[in-house]
């Protein structure tokens, strides 16, 4: 059979390959150096629990954390849920029911969204917050929806949609002026961008390895030590593991490759937002320079170095990624059911349907060379081109320009 070439991958945001050096870091402990980190009694337990340390001080060293600090998950989600139930929970009762409130944003992942409206239905009081139509959140805002009973506040660093930087220093000052903790979900910034945990303030910090060149299944949440170090209750029971706040056997082989990934991405993270963020750039100058009603979904320079989302106004985002088998691509539109919606985040930002319908996330990262940005602009230009022209959305649009010249 003839050898199919598979598309060229632009959907870093969602997931990134397993590097190769990760994947020889794990290798022996699947099968050699099997042992459980748990496991106190012998040499198979000392070697694992001795892999899993040193994996531990690397994912910390990352993001300018103690490794005493750091809590392994089975991923982002997991650190997310035990942040948000574990530091709300625990609020609530230490003050005696007199913090029962939580904020967050309306663009946060939906890991993070859907715990918020869980511990509502456990009686919270939660407020989501708006953005700016840039997607960043006014910190006035934030100022303004706190208030004495506010336990927690949680917003994401980076959008896993549009890429936008979030504030999180002046954020995350509001929260403790105010007496509250603050999460900080770092699944998209921690392998892009410079993160320096005390720097930024936040009490609690998520992170994921697969988004940063490690394997699926595992992340972590950093837990800031000092003087008013955030309580959490766990969510897991079941051994009292991870300092009695994530009961469960360590995927130790998924740990040392978190803990690999993550030193490669401290060594490479600059030179890779600078190569990033140049290929971005060429994408779009490319597509604005031959396509016309293009529209760029968040901030136009805090954001991520290689995401970019764009709205291609006359065309829906589901047509247009179906008429390009050859990108490995994903839509700014969530579905998530049989229906399908509007992405939450571009609603967010005030797009109406009909934009948010038409926009593509790319998601640029270390596989990605000019070549492919070249020829995957090509590829969209062309369909663009041919679907508009077959689109009465289109049509409509253009008597709209003409009638305003």
């Amino acid at each position: 059979m003839p050898r199919v070439e598979r598309p060229i991958y632009l959907d870093h945001n969602a997931t990134t390959p397993c590097d190769a050096s990760v994947v020889a870091a794990m290798l022996p402990f699947f099968r050699d150096e099997f042992g459980n980190a748990a496991s106190r009694t012998h040499a198979y337990g000392w070697a694992a629990e001795a892999a899993v340390e040193r994996a531990r001080e690397q994912v910390a060293r990352l993001v300018g954390a103690d490794a005493r600090e750091l809590i392994f998950t089975s991923g982002a989600t997991e650190a997310n849920n035990l942040a948000l139930f574990g530091a709300a929970r625990a609020a609530r009762a230490d003050s005696g029911g007199r913090r029962d409130h939580v904020v967050s944003c309306r663009t946060e992942h939906r890991a993070v969204l859907d715990p918020c409206a869980a511990l509502e239905r456990e009686g919270f009081r939660v407020t989501l917050l708006g953005v700016e139509r840039d997607g960043r959140l006014a910190p006035d805002a934030l100022r303004e929806a706190l208030d004495a009973r506010t336990a927690l506040v949680s917003v994401m660093h980076a959008n896993n949609e549009i890429g936008v930087i979030q504030p999180i220093a002046a954020l995350a000052a509001l929260a403790h002026e105010a007496g509250a903790a603050f999460h900080c979900d770092a699944a998209q910034s921690a392998g892009a961008l410079e993160l320096d945990a005390a720097r930024l303030g936040a009490d609690l910090y998520s992170l994921s390895a697969h988004k940063l060149y490690g394997p699926k299944g595992v992340g972590a949440l950093v837990v800031r030590r000092g003087p008013k170090r955030v309580r959490l209750e766990p969510v897991l029971h079941g051994g009292g593991h991870e300092r009695g706040l994530r009961s469960g056997t360590l995927p130790v082989p998924l740990c040392v490759g978190f803990g690999a990934a993550a030193e490669l991405a401290r060594a490479s993270r600059a030179g890779d937002a600078d190569r990033h963020t140049r290929l971005r750039d060429r994408l779009l100058a490319r597509l604005t320079s031959e396509l016309p009603d293009l529209v760029v979904n968040g901030h136009p320079s805090e954001r991520l170095p290689g995401n970019l989302n764009v709205s291609f106004l006359g065309v829906e985002g589901e047509a247009l990624l179906a008429a390009l088998p050859e990108l490995a691509l994903s839509s700014g539109s969530a579905c998530t059911s049989a229906k399908r919606e509007p992405s939450h985040v571009l609603r967010a930002l005030g797009a109406d349907p009909a934009r948010a319908l038409s926009a593509l996330r790319f998601g640029i990262g270390r596989g990605n060379d000019e070549a492919q940005i070249d020829e995957a602009a090509a590829r969209i230009v062309e369909q663009v081109r041919r679907l508009r022209a077959m689109s009465p959305v289109w049509d409509d649009l253009r008597r709209g320009h003409a009638a305003r010249s």
